[in-house]
Order: structure tokens, then sequence, then C-alpha cells
């Protein structure tokens, strides 16, 4: 086993669920890590994923990033390292010794550094609306994010995530009811630890990561994203050798816009590698 530095970072012990695959699928119980986005949770970004997965055969671990979900926040900082080393013992402890990585935005950085890491436990990359390091224009809306949280404006912070999640298309189409849900400053959003995840997007640089990838990998570009452009899911696909390349029209949230599509997607690859 890959010997692997400790960590500076000490996180809290993180909130995980296992789904084990239902009984009498084929293939049986191939193992699914997921790693999801910063200021989302298991929940939020994965809910109608999980089942879909465990129906074709797939035990999944879905840990909750240092304040999100049941996870407490974390004292300090968040650090890549220590976050991917983190989701990978969770796994390891649920009995799942390997697996294929599913990452959402964050996500596909905490997947690539934890295959990078631990390269006898990763069997499969899927990298949704994803990025090695940030650019000036997703910076500039971190740190609205960031300035925002700050300040305490939860209302403000809401517009700020619709327009940078959600298509324009998908933003203009939503009825009025569900227009005032999006924007509802809910006093459970966002979680806890938004700040710090946040700010660890800002500090994410996987790039000289991505040749040492060896694992079949697919990178689903999401084509509409305001946040994470599509450029930054071409840049993962063409420096990480062999990597499957999807597109999918939607802006950071595929799995609002069209979660069948996406799904459909994953699936695909997961049946087509065996994973």
């Amino acid at each position: 086993m890959t010997k692997i530095p400790a960590s500076a970072t000490r996180l809290p012990a993180l909130s995980t669920t296992v789904t084990p695959a239902e009984s009498g699928t084929v293939p049986a119980a191939h193992g699914i890590l997921l790693a999801h986005g910063a200021t989302g949770s298991i929940a939020g970004n994965y809910e109608a994923l999980i089942p879909a997965l465990a129906a074709t055969g797939h035990t999944v671990v879905a840990p909750d990033y240092p304040g999100s979900g049941r996870t407490p926040r974390a004292d300090g900082p968040l650090n890549l390292d220590a976050l991917a080393d983190a989701l990978v013992a969770e796994a390891v402890t649920a009995g799942v010794e390997t697996f294929t990585l599913i990452g959402f935005s964050l996500g596909t950085a905490v997947s690539v550094r934890a295959a990078v890491r631990h390269p006898e436990r990763v069997r499969g990359l899927v990298l949704t609306a994803g990025l090695a390091k940030p650019d000036h224009h997703a910076n500039i809306w971190l740190d609205l994010w960031l300035r925002l949280l700050d300040r305490g404006d939860y209302a403000g912070f809401a517009q700020a995530r619709a327009l940078s999640g959600l298509s324009p298309a998908a933003l203009n189409a939503l009825p009025p009811a569900e227009l005032a849900a999006v924007l509802d400053p809910d006093p459970a959003l966002p979680p806890a630890g938004s700040a710090e995840q946040t700010a660890l997007v800002k500090e994410v640089d996987t790039t000289g990561d991505l040749p040492g990838i060896s694992v079949p990998t697919l990178v689903i570009a999401t084509t509409l994203d305001q946040l994470i452009q599509p450029s930054h899911s071409r840049q993962l696909a063409e420096r990480i050798p062999g990597a499957e390349y999807a597109e999918i029209a939607t802006g950071h949230l595929p799995m609002v816009e069209r979660p069948e599509e996406w799904q459909g997607l994953i699936l695909k690859f997961l049946a087509e590698h065996a994973l």
C-alpha cells in the first residue's frame, strides 16, 4: 500500500451514509465513493443518483464535507490532501476497499487528488463540472460568495448561487413559486462550512496530478456553466491520459437541470468499464 504523508489539517469525523447494492444485481457490489461540491452536500448533489447506482450493483459511500450535512464544521481552513484522505478513509472503514470516485465541482479536485494519493484504491473517475485550477472568472464568483457569506447576506448569496448555478434558460423557465424557493434565504442554507469549502476551491491546483491518472476517466462538461466554464473540463480531459469526454447542455448543476441525462452518462460509463 502506498504510504502517504500525514495531512497537516485535522478534520472532524465525517458524517457518511453507505447504501448497499440492491440484492441480485449484476455486477455485485462494485464500490462508489462520492465527492460533492463546495457549499453543497451529498443530499443536494447526489440524492437521485445514489439509488440509481445501488440499482446497478454498486455500494455507495457518501461522506459530507466538514460543515455540510451532519458533519461538524472544521476549526480552520480545509486542505485538499486532508479532505481526499478523509473520504478514502470513509470508504475503507465501510469495507469498500476499492472504488470509482464520482466528483462534482470541487469534488473533481478531491477525486483527482485521492486518485494520486491512493492509486491502489481508485478504479475509475467520473468528473462533472470540474476544474484543475480556478481562473479569473471563477475566482470573481468565489470572491463574491465569500464576501456575501462573511456579511451574513444569505439572501444575496441565494441570488448569486442562482445566477452561477443555473443556466440562463433554466433560471428564466422557473415558475414564480419555484423561483421564490430558489431565492429564499433558508436559515439551513448555505451549509455551515460554505466559507471554508469556497476558500478551498480558490486554492485548488491539481494540474500536476492530471498526467499521473491511469484509471478509466469520464469528464462531463456542463456547456452552459456560468461558474466553472466548460473550458476547465476540456482541460481535464486533454491532460488526463485516455480520458473520455462528454458534454451536457446545462449550467453548473446538471443534477437539477437534466438529471436523467446526467445519470445516463455516468451509468453508461460505469457499465462499459465494468466499474
